[in-house]
């Protein structure tokens, strides 16, 4: 049997979706993936990784990819974010090209934004599994149903940047009350879109202004 645990204010904040009955057929779907011996990414033990590492009052910034990479070693729980040890992929590179124009200072060479996420910058993909070379293969199974409701307990908060890159992760800002947020928009970090609007963005310095703005401390990224 395949064992996933969620951080315990998440488990609160989300209570009421685990009953669901889309929550249930997904949760049979994505133990009866890894139990057949099919290679799902990421790891089950890191499924919820994003919320492990970013607890529900933690959070200050959100950043939502489309779904995990599905290539080997490259998943673990955050979006954008691979194993240190794994070649950032093209999309991260990208990102950090844009952190060092923003910001003015070198970025990281490994992929691992497990930094981020323990500032309170939860790294949230719309779909949290998918199949082995096979881009967006568990879409349209719940997991968007799922994250949509993540975002919805997140707007009762007031104080959130929300960093929205590409049209699939814009459709997310219908939950957001943007009065309340700070809700920064642009094309996606792929090298296909990156030079229509995402660099030079300047999201990462916005971001933490709004942030210090509000009484917190700022993010190293």
């Amino acid at each position: 049997m395949v064992q996933v645990k969620i951080e315990e204010s998440w488990k609160r904040v989300l209570a009421d979706e685990f009953d669901k009955d889309y929550f249930i057929k997904l949760t049979d779907f994505v133990r009866g993936e890894y139990m057949a011996g099919k290679k799902i990414y990421p790891a089950a033990k890191n499924i919820f990784n994003a919320f492990n590492l970013c607890p529900f009052d933690s959070v200050r910034v959100v950043i939502i990819g489309q779904d995990p990479y599905h290539e080997p070693g490259q998943a673990h729980g955050l979006c954008f974010s691979v194993p240190d040890g794994i070649t950032p992929p093209p999309s991260l590179v990208n990102i950090y090209k844009e952190i060092e124009s923003d910001l003015g200072r070198p970025s990281v060479t490994h992929g691992d934004l497990t930094s981020w996420a323990r500032q309170g910058v939860l790294l949230l993909n719309s779909t949290l599994t998918v199949a082995a070379h096979l881009a967006a293969s568990h879409a349209g199974r719940g997991w968007e149903q799922f994250t949509d409701a993540v975002i919805r307990a997140l707007s009762a908060r007031d104080g959130l940047v929300y960093m929205l890159w590409g049209s699939y992760a814009q459709r997310k800002a219908e939950f957001v009350d943007a009065s309340r947020n700070l809700i920064l928009k642009s094309a996606h970090p792929s090298p296909l879109s990156a030079y229509r609007g995402f660099f030079g963005c300047c999201h990462f310095s916005k971001a933490n202004e709004y942030i210090v703005a509000h009484g917190g401390h700022a993010i190293e990224w």
